[in-house]
Protein backbone atom coordinates (compact mmCIF):
# COMPACT_ATOMS: atom_id res chain seq x y z
CA UNK A 1 0.00 0.00 0.00
CA UNK A 2 1.27 3.52 -0.60
CA UNK A 3 1.13 5.72 2.40
CA UNK A 4 1.55 9.62 2.42
CA UNK A 5 2.51 11.19 5.56
CA UNK A 6 2.18 15.46 5.14
CA UNK A 7 3.13 17.82 8.08
CA UNK A 8 3.31 21.48 8.27
CA UNK A 9 4.54 23.28 11.45
CA UNK A 10 1.50 25.40 12.14
CA UNK A 11 -2.30 25.48 11.95
CA UNK A 12 -2.13 28.89 9.57
CA UNK A 13 -0.19 26.97 7.51
CA UNK A 14 -1.46 24.86 3.77
CA UNK A 15 0.01 21.26 3.40
CA UNK A 16 -1.64 21.41 -0.20
CA UNK A 17 1.57 21.72 -1.72
CA UNK A 18 3.44 18.46 -0.53
CA UNK A 19 -0.36 16.55 -1.32
CA UNK A 20 -0.50 17.84 -5.00
CA UNK A 21 3.10 17.11 -5.05
CA UNK A 22 2.40 13.50 -3.68
CA UNK A 23 -0.05 12.59 -5.15
CA UNK A 24 1.35 10.72 -8.46
CA UNK A 25 2.79 8.23 -6.34
CA UNK A 26 -1.38 6.88 -6.07
CA UNK A 27 -1.41 7.41 -2.73
CA UNK A 28 -4.11 5.08 -1.11
CA UNK A 29 -3.78 6.39 2.57
CA UNK A 30 -3.10 9.90 3.97
CA UNK A 31 -1.52 11.08 7.39
CA UNK A 32 -1.75 14.54 7.92
CA UNK A 33 -1.56 17.01 10.61
CA UNK A 34 -0.60 20.64 11.63
CA UNK A 35 2.06 20.71 14.42
CA UNK A 36 5.96 21.12 14.70
CA UNK A 37 7.95 18.09 14.26
CA UNK A 38 10.45 19.38 16.90
CA UNK A 39 9.49 15.30 18.15
CA UNK A 40 7.81 12.41 17.82
CA UNK A 41 5.17 12.66 19.68
CA UNK A 42 2.23 13.19 17.18
CA UNK A 43 -0.50 11.60 16.80
CA UNK A 44 -0.31 11.14 12.72
CA UNK A 45 3.06 10.31 12.88
CA UNK A 46 2.33 7.67 15.73
CA UNK A 47 -0.88 6.26 13.65
CA UNK A 48 0.94 5.99 10.26
CA UNK A 49 3.48 3.98 12.04
CA UNK A 50 0.89 1.59 13.63
CA UNK A 51 -0.96 1.58 10.48
CA UNK A 52 2.15 0.14 7.85
CA UNK A 53 2.92 -2.75 7.52
CA UNK A 54 5.22 -5.37 5.80
CA UNK A 55 5.71 -4.54 1.82
CA UNK A 56 3.96 -1.06 2.46
CA UNK A 57 5.78 2.24 1.21
CA UNK A 58 5.39 5.26 3.02
CA UNK A 59 6.07 8.46 1.23
CA UNK A 60 7.04 12.16 2.10
CA UNK A 61 7.53 15.29 0.48
CA UNK A 62 11.11 15.79 2.45
CA UNK A 63 12.71 14.31 5.64
CA UNK A 64 12.06 17.16 7.95
CA UNK A 65 8.47 16.38 7.67
CA UNK A 66 9.42 13.07 9.49
CA UNK A 67 11.65 15.42 12.06
CA UNK A 68 13.95 18.03 12.69
CA UNK A 69 15.78 16.12 14.73
CA UNK A 70 18.43 13.35 12.72
CA UNK A 71 18.37 10.71 16.13
CA UNK A 72 13.75 11.05 15.52
CA UNK A 73 14.29 10.91 12.46
CA UNK A 74 16.27 7.67 12.11
CA UNK A 75 14.42 6.34 15.21
CA UNK A 76 11.50 6.76 12.93
CA UNK A 77 13.09 5.16 9.35
CA UNK A 78 14.42 2.07 11.89
CA UNK A 79 10.90 2.00 13.02
CA UNK A 80 9.61 1.59 9.36
CA UNK A 81 12.72 -0.82 8.26
CA UNK A 82 11.88 -3.18 10.91
CA UNK A 83 8.28 -3.56 9.83
CA UNK A 84 9.70 -4.41 6.03
CA UNK A 85 8.55 -0.62 5.05
CA UNK A 86 10.27 1.36 2.53
CA UNK A 87 10.58 5.18 2.95
CA UNK A 88 10.62 7.66 -0.29
CA UNK A 89 11.28 10.99 -0.13
CA UNK A 90 10.49 12.91 -2.83
CA UNK A 91 12.78 16.21 -2.52
CA UNK A 92 15.93 14.06 -1.42
CA UNK A 93 15.20 11.28 -3.50
CA UNK A 94 16.50 8.77 -1.49
CA UNK A 95 16.14 5.24 -0.74
CA UNK A 96 16.46 4.23 2.50
CA UNK A 97 17.23 0.91 1.79
CA UNK A 98 20.81 1.07 0.90
CA UNK A 99 23.75 2.14 2.71
CA UNK A 100 24.30 5.11 0.36
CA UNK A 101 20.61 6.19 0.67
CA UNK A 102 21.08 5.51 4.85
CA UNK A 103 24.24 7.81 5.18
CA UNK A 104 22.34 10.72 3.06
CA UNK A 105 19.46 10.22 5.41
CA UNK A 106 21.74 10.61 8.16
CA UNK A 107 23.20 13.87 6.57
CA UNK A 108 19.67 15.16 5.55
CA UNK A 109 18.54 14.74 9.08
CA UNK A 110 22.03 16.58 10.31
CA UNK A 111 21.37 19.37 8.01
CA UNK A 112 17.34 20.09 8.99
CA UNK A 113 18.58 19.89 13.10
CA UNK A 114 20.92 22.51 12.21
CA UNK A 115 18.54 24.51 10.37
CA UNK A 116 16.09 24.44 13.61
CA UNK A 117 19.17 24.99 15.51
CA UNK A 118 19.90 28.10 13.55
CA UNK A 119 16.19 29.58 13.54
CA UNK A 120 15.76 28.61 17.03
CA UNK A 121 18.88 30.92 17.94
CA UNK A 122 17.91 33.80 15.59
CA UNK A 123 14.43 33.81 17.62
CA UNK A 124 15.85 34.30 20.85
CA UNK A 125 18.56 36.77 19.31
CA UNK A 126 15.85 38.71 17.92
CA UNK A 127 13.83 38.66 21.57
CA UNK A 128 16.78 39.91 23.46
CA UNK A 129 17.09 42.75 21.08
CA UNK A 130 12.84 43.66 21.41
CA UNK A 131 13.39 43.40 25.07
CA UNK A 132 16.62 45.62 25.30
CA UNK A 133 14.65 48.39 23.28
CA UNK A 134 11.52 47.69 25.82
CA UNK A 135 9.38 46.39 22.27
CA UNK A 136 8.98 43.08 23.64
CA UNK A 137 7.54 42.57 27.17
CA UNK A 138 6.27 38.71 27.09
CA UNK A 139 3.09 37.50 27.22
CA UNK A 140 0.86 39.38 29.11
CA UNK A 141 -0.68 38.12 32.28
CA UNK A 142 -3.52 36.16 32.90
CA UNK A 143 -6.29 38.10 34.70
CA UNK A 144 -7.62 35.50 37.80
CA UNK A 145 -11.39 37.14 38.63
CA UNK A 146 -11.20 35.58 42.13
CA UNK A 147 -7.00 36.54 43.09
CA UNK A 148 -8.15 39.07 46.00
CA UNK A 149 -10.29 36.56 47.57
CA UNK A 150 -7.84 33.47 47.50
CA UNK A 151 -5.11 35.64 48.34
CA UNK A 152 -6.97 37.22 51.48
CA UNK A 153 -7.67 33.32 52.39
CA UNK A 154 -4.01 32.20 51.89
CA UNK A 155 -2.88 34.95 54.16
CA UNK A 156 -4.82 34.66 56.82
CA UNK A 157 -4.03 31.01 57.03
CA UNK A 158 -7.36 29.49 56.07
CA UNK A 159 -6.44 27.75 52.82
CA UNK A 160 -3.43 26.13 51.67
CA UNK A 161 -0.94 27.28 48.85
CA UNK A 162 -2.11 23.67 46.96
CA UNK A 163 -5.55 24.87 47.66
CA UNK A 164 -5.15 28.52 46.21
CA UNK A 165 -3.33 27.06 43.00
CA UNK A 166 -6.44 25.08 42.26
CA UNK A 167 -8.91 27.49 43.41
CA UNK A 168 -6.71 29.60 41.05
CA UNK A 169 -6.14 26.92 38.40
CA UNK A 170 -2.46 27.60 38.65
CA UNK A 171 0.08 25.49 39.50
CA UNK A 172 1.47 26.25 43.42
CA UNK A 173 4.85 27.86 41.83
CA UNK A 174 2.60 30.35 39.53
CA UNK A 175 0.69 31.17 42.72
CA UNK A 176 3.54 31.83 44.62
CA UNK A 177 4.63 34.12 41.67
CA UNK A 178 1.70 36.14 41.95
CA UNK A 179 1.97 36.25 45.49
CA UNK A 180 5.19 37.80 45.42
CA UNK A 181 4.11 40.40 42.69
CA UNK A 182 1.43 41.26 44.89
CA UNK A 183 3.98 42.43 47.45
Amino acid sequence: MNVAYVRVSTADQNPERQREALERYGIERWFEEKVSGKDTNRVELQNMLNFVREGDTVYVHDFSRLSRSVADLLQVVESLQSKGVQLVSMMENVDTGTATGKLMLTMIGAIAEFERMNLLERQREGIAIAKRDGKYKGRKPKEHENLDEVYRLWKNKEITAARASELLGVCRGTFYNLVKNRA
